[in-house]
């Protein structure tokens, strides 16, 4: 099985996990949490990058991720 490689570390999705309060965590719901992030992550910045443009900037500032992330 090859190995993929993710933006966000697993580790730290697995952490979060663990604090929502899981006492165990199997590979692959870290795996299926990584891969949910990463898409809806992606997601949300390009409309951040859609918003900047709009605005006239090319630099996407806090408040372009948290109007995408209302949108």
């Amino acid at each position: 099985m090859q190995r993929k490689t993710h933006i966000i570390p697993r580790a730290p999705v697995e952490k979060l996990i663990i604090s929502a309060g899981a006492e165990r965590v199997g590979d692959d719901a870290v795996e299926e949490l990584c891969d949910f992030l990463t898409k809806k992550g992606i997601e949300i910045a390009k409309k951040a990058l859609e918003i900047s443009k709009h605005s006239g900037r090319k630099t996407v500032m806090a408040d372009d991720i948290k109007l995408a992330n209302e949108l």
